[in-house]
């Protein structure tokens, strides 16, 4: 696939493969990525604006994105699912919970029970969708939106964070000048994102976003963090593997990054939205098909659940 070629919307050039390959690595690590924990943290800063108590809270890939303590925490009274769609990851996760290796997080659970697992969480039942830097990575994001859409139950309500176009814009730049190819995708506009909750259903979706400058000492401490981070899954990267040659030379390379400050640094573009999902509507025609669960759900009326 050429740079030239255009794209699917929602696809921002990600490789399904590699991205499958650097989520399952993150999942199986000890605890999420320091910079995602740090995002949750963020998220559950913004949750006191949204006044709806929810009764079950659907947490996808939590094993990457974290914040269950913190979910925990504002909502005691839900029942907590985990939505793990690889099956080598959901079966880790459930051998480490049998074991008790996570018994510092058991202990917070409500009645001592261990959040149930699921490669597809059941549609309409979740008040609460929670993914914290998991849209990013994904091959068809408007598909990942009509899934969050239908697993939500009417008068839900989606929170999630993933990262905008302007992450990493220096180490970009720097790959481009030295002629390597690319060490990111692209990543989607917030007002793209929103547009595609609009599309799948969501409404009143608010998108907001935040500049970061994170740094570092070293070249090699630099690259090791955005190892825990994941790794390149774009298309367009230089394909084959690279040698020592190349490593000192990126390490080189890297020394241009530093600022007035002395330490290396990297911008990083969070991108926040939350959305509800709200009552169907169907659109009048001369022969109209409803859904049963369409029905039942414009039956019962909003809240009503």
């Amino acid at each position: 696939m050429s740079g030239n070629e255009a794209l699917p919307p929602g696809t921002q050039q990600i490789d399904a493969a590699a991205a499958r390959r650097q989520r399952r690595r993150l999942a199986l690590a000890e605890q999420p990525p320091w910079l995602h924990q740090e995002v949750a943290q963020r998220m559950l800063d913004r949750l006191p604006v949204i006044k709806l108590q929810p009764a079950q809270v659907l947490q996808r890939r939590p094993s990457v994105g974290g914040g269950d303590a913190g979910l925990r925490q504002q909502y005691p009274q839900a029942v907590q699912q985990w939505c793990e769609p690889d099956d080598a990851v959901r079966a880790h996760w459930q051998q480490r919970l049998r074991r008790g290796w996570m018994q510092s997080m058991l202990e917070r659970l409500r009645g001592g029970m261990t959040p149930e697992l699921v490669a597809q969480a059941p549609a309409g039942a979740a008040q609460l969708l929670w993914s914290n830097m998991e849209l990013h990575a994904e091959t068809d994001k408007p598909g990942l939106i009509a899934e969050w859409h239908a697993a939500l139950a009417v008068d839900g309500f989606l929170m999630f964070s993933c990262f905008g176009p302007d992450s990493f814009l220096e180490l970009r730049q720097l790959y481009t000048q030295q002629g390597w190819g690319v060490p990111t995708p692209e990543w989607v506009d917030m007002h793209d994102l929103g547009d595609m909750l609009v599309h799948a259903g969501f409404a009143d979706p608010v998108m907001d976003q935040e500049h970061l400058r994170l740094t570092w000492a070293t070249p090699a401490s630099l690259l090791a963090d955005l190892r825990a981070l994941g790794g390149n899954v774009s298309v367009l990267r230089t394909p084959g593997l690279r040698g020592r040659q190349w490593h000192s030379r990126l390490l080189a390379a890297l020394e241009s990054l530093r600022g007035p400050d002395g330490r290396l640094g990297l911008s990083v573009e969070l991108v926040y939205g939350h959305a509800f999902k709200p009552q169907p509507r169907v659109k009048v025609a001369a022969q109209t098909e409803v859904s049963l669960e369409q029905m039942r759900a414009m039956i019962r009326g909003p809240g009503k659940h």
